[in-house]
């Protein structure tokens, strides 16, 4: 199983992206799609998820900016960002949790907000 994420990159605050991540190979039913993000010096936290039921879910940090979506079948997960702040600067994870309980985690695409 392989996730690559892609759609990172440096951008001035106010701006937006939108990054883009790819599952191939064999999961089982996937649960929930995620993505997490990892700033210099902090722990990973939770930024935005996505259910089977197509519920989401949102760091209070993000709501209102960021917004999670997935393609129909299911194995591409995407994350717009809009707004962009200095303090969203950090390494962005996509995550998939399947309905066997695995974890499968991307490669993490850099994200840098600069003033």
């Amino acid at each position: 199983v392989q996730l690559v994420e892609s759609g990172g990159g440096l951008v001035q605050a106010g701006g937006a992206l939108r990054l883009s991540c790819a599952a191939s190979g064999r999961i089982s039913i996937i649960t929930t799609l995620d993505w997490y993000r990892q700033a210099p010096g902090k722990d990973r936290e939770l930024v935005a998820a996505i259910t089977r039921g197509d519920n989401t879910n949102y760091a209070d940090s993000v709501k209102g900016r960021f917004s999670i979506s997935r393609n129909f079948a299911w194995n591409t997960v995407y994350l717009q960002m809009n707004s962009l702040k200095p303090e969203d600067t950090a390494i962005y994870y996509c995550h998939i949790l399947d309905r066997r309980g695995r974890n499968y985690w991307g490669q993490g695409t850099q994200v840098i907000v600069s003033l």
